[in-house]
């Protein structure tokens, strides 16, 4: 069987992050070619060619491609459609905004935040912000699928895989990009971060939430938020974790003064190991952590960060 999986790429630059994890997905489904559309994104292809279980990759290297508008986006997958029974997208922000457009010019359904792939037409994906697992399975001609790649190692280095330039396709769409606004930082991202502090409404203020920016300089981690946080304007909307925020699983997560709403945890529960500080011993949060502090935040975590000095 053959797969066409549409690489992260902005402004010539690869997400590799989320394409790697999204590729050890692609691979059960059979041989693997993989899009790369952009301008300038030469390098990026090279990337994805290194990378191992591509078979072939795709280059449309093309001024229409460089922000992943959605309908140039689309018009360009589409036109591929025909070799492929399977398209894969991460279960990215641009992924999520191109896959359902793709899906309905194809006249098949989409299936999103696959988590587990049980065969060629039977995928797992969460439900009821994770509270629980359902299996689909589809007859549909071409799967349309996007990947939770929180739930998927990184593709190993080491591939050899073709380039093959392809040539930009017609939009009938009239939509033009106009820009972007993106908030810079020093700090690690957080869907790509090991090591990830995040802080929730019972930080209380946005003056108190610096414990949080110091603890996690300290680790050399991601800041994140609970929707509580960034709702009370502690912390900005980027770094929400949940349901309506990002989905991550680091390494290690430590969840300071969160209560965990079902909503927080569906973003952060397949972290490898959760650390949870709240003053309530009944908080939902201590459900799924591995280690749980019951103690006032205002003085565990000044000594936690003393401790890291």
């Amino acid at each position: 069987m053959s797969v066409l999986l549409i690489a992260e790429v902005l402004e010539g630059q690869l997400n590799k992050d989320s394409t790697a994890k999204a590729l050890t997905a692609a691979v059960q489904l059979g041989d693997v070619d993989v899009l790369c559309a952009s301008s300038g994104c030469g390098d990026a292809a090279a990337e994805l060619a290194g990378l191992q279980g591509v078979t072939k990759v795709l280059c449309a290297n093309d001024a229409a491609y460089e922000h992943a508008v959605a309908e140039p986006m689309a018009a360009l997958v589409v036109s591929l459609a025909e070799k492929y029974e399977h398209i894969v997208f991460p279960a990215t922000t641009s992924g999520k905004n191109i896959a359902p457009r793709v899906a309905a010019l194809l006249d098949v359904m989409v299936i999103s935040e696959v988590m587990e792939v049980k065969g060629a037409n039977e995928f797992v994906r969460p439900i009821y912000a994770g509270n629980a697992i359902q299996t689909v399975t589809t007859a549909d001609a071409k799967k349309v699928m996007t990947i939770r790649t929180a739930s998927f190692d990184n593709a190993a280095d080491g591939g050899s895989a073709a380039i093959e330039e392809i040539a930009a396709v017609a939009c009938d769409t009239p939509v033009a990009w106009v820009s972007n606004e993106v908030q810079k930082s020093d700090r690690p991202e957080l869907t790509s971060s090991s090591v990830i502090v995040s802080g929730g409404r019972g930080v209380g203020s946005e003056e108190d939430f610096k414990l949080i920016e110091t603890l996690a300089d300290k680790l050399g981690a991601a800041i994140g938020a609970s929707r509580a946080a960034v709702d009370a304007g502690f912390a900005p909307n980027d770094q929400q974790v949940g349901q309506t925020g990002k989905i991550v699983a680091p390494q290690l997560y430590i969840a300071v003064g969160i209560s965990g709403a079902i909503q927080h945890l569906a973003g952060m529960k397949d972290s490898k190991v959760i650390v949870a500080i709240n003053k309530d011993e009944d908080a939902p949060i201590f459900q799924v952590a591995d280690y749980g502090l019951v103690a006032d935040l205002f003085d565990a975590v000044p000594e936690m960060t003393a401790a890291l000095e």
